[in-house]
């Protein structure tokens, strides 16, 4: 496959377009996506919080680090595949271009049927390791068996068809795939949890989440017809195959970020495992916290995403100073934002903890937990910036020492240590800590990096 007729419109966004106006071209579909899965993700804990059940809430946030287990694969594929992706555009090397977008494809369906399996098998000891207790064990086996026994490969295969149709500079198509699943999920939400639909609680809300996931998938296949010979994301199996320099490629960015997913797991575990300690409330309340600070951690996670496209064509390309703007910019506009949303949600944590569930026990806890978590956000923006930048240019070794450092070396630590001395509510400050070395971090390396790419 030669060069395709869309690559003039793709060299003017990267090369030639303002540089505010290139980051929003791509970022404000990405941001917009993000909040709108964020959206669908509370979807699930508000309805599932109306039945005002601490169990089925606690359903749900038990089964989390399963979900979040599928973005190792994500990562792995869609982020490797994509940086490889827009690199290669980048150097007008378009051959590598499609079979990095196939080698991504193929490798996420192989992986979503692998997880099924794996976890079918093994439910009922992984149930214990999430854990879940004889109360919280069957509402949560009933949740996962729709989102994982049916529903891992289509979860996996619409988040990657969504990085790969961004890595050509088409953000706006990637976030109509995500959004049309999120936005499904949510009209479907009520009728499977509520009593007055199908009454069928956090399995409903499973339920709709496999179903959305399926409609998302759906359009990326319609897209991928419909731009067939304008697109350069290519699902043909003859394409698909496990070329030296292409699996080395995706895999030098790819694994460093599924390890820092896994390793985001593996911290999630451990922070449920010690709060379930404290009772389905403390757990319901715990889990609320996190997705409602999930939404402007969302924005800055789709802020980094969405330019890595840019960051990626100009650093291979050898423009250096714009993929340096670029970055400049965004850390500007990402952090003024988050500064402004923590200091809404420190004053009105519990206010916003009982939009979800009208709850006492929980709304204390609760506040106090959001109050410590979105002192998080400020310092991510710096870290979810500089990982995604080593992501772009292929320093997959950089993104995966900022990972072990975030989860081994800080945060879990963390979480032992404020728990032993700060019972329960020292937990929700183990990130903040963890984050604000990172973001003095995040700020040395690449202040080095430029330094380094300027004496080149």
């Amino acid at each position: 496959m030669g060069k395709n007729t869309n690559d003039v419109q793709k060299t003017v966004l990267f090369e030639q377009m303002p540089i505010p106006k290139a980051v929003m071209t791509l970022a404000v579909p990405t941001v917009i996506s993000s909040l709108v899965m964020v959206i669908y993700n509370l979807a699930d804990t508000y309805f599932v919080g109306m039945i005002n059940d601490p169990v089925q809430n606690a359903a749900v946030t038990l089964a989390a680090p399963v979900l979040l287990a599928f973005n190792a694969v994500n990562n792995l594929f869609g982020v490797g595949s994509s940086s490889m992706m827009s690199r290669a555009l980048g150097q007008k090397d378009y051959d590598t271009v499609y079979k990095s977008s196939a080698f991504g494809f193929y490798c996420s369906l192989i992986c979503g049927l692998l997880f099924s399996l794996f976890y079918t098998l093994f439910s009922q000891p992984l149930l214990g390791v999430l854990g879940a207790n004889p109360e919280t064990a069957a509402a949560t086996g009933e949740y996962l068996k729709w989102t994982v026994s049916c529903g891992a490969a289509p979860a996996i295969l619409n988040v990657v068809m969504a990085y790969l149709v961004r890595a050509e500079g088409s953000s706006f198509h990637a976030s109509v795939g995500t959004m049309s699943g999120c936005l499904l999920n949510i009209f479907l939400d009520p009728i499977f949890i509520m009593p007055w639909g199908l009454n069928m609680g956090a399995a409903g809300a499973g339920l709709a989440t496999f179903l959305s996931n399926c409609a998302a998938c759906l359009y990326f296949f319609v897209l991928i017809i419909v731009k067939k010979g304008k697109t350069f994301v290519c699902i043909n199996p003859k394409m698909f195959g496990f070329s030296k320099s292409i699996v080395l490629g995706v895999c030098a960015v790819g694994i460093p970020a599924s390890i820092q997913n896994l390793l985001n797991v593996t911290g999630m575990t451990v922070l449920n495992n010690f709060t379930s300690s404290f009772g389905s409330d403390a757990v319901a309340a715990m889990g609320i916290s996190q997705k409602i600070n999930m939404v402007p951690l969302q924005v800055t996670l789709g802020m980094s995403q969405g330019i890595m496209p840019l960051v990626s064509y100009n650093y291979a390309s050898g423009n250096r100073q714009r993929m340096k703007d670029t970055i400049f910019f965004t850390a500007k506009l990402s952090l003024s934002v988050l500064v402004v949303i923590t200091g809404i949600y420190y004053l009105g944590a519990g206010k916003l903890i009982a939009l979800f569930m009208n709850n006492e026990a929980i709304i204390a806890y609760g506040s106090r937990f959001l109050r410590g978590l979105c002192l998080t956000l400020p310092f991510l923006c710096m870290d979810f910036l500089a990982v995604g930048v080593f992501q772009a240019c292929g320093m997959g070794k950089k993104s995966l020492v900022f990972a072990i450092l975030r989860k081994i070396v800080l945060e879990i630590p963390a979480i032992i240590l404020l728990n032993h001395f700060f019972p329960l509510y020292g937990l929700a400050y183990a990130q903040p800590l963890a984050e604000f070395i990172l973001a003095i971090a995040a700020v040395i390396v690449l202040a080095r990096m430029f330094q380094q790419l300027q004496n080149k």
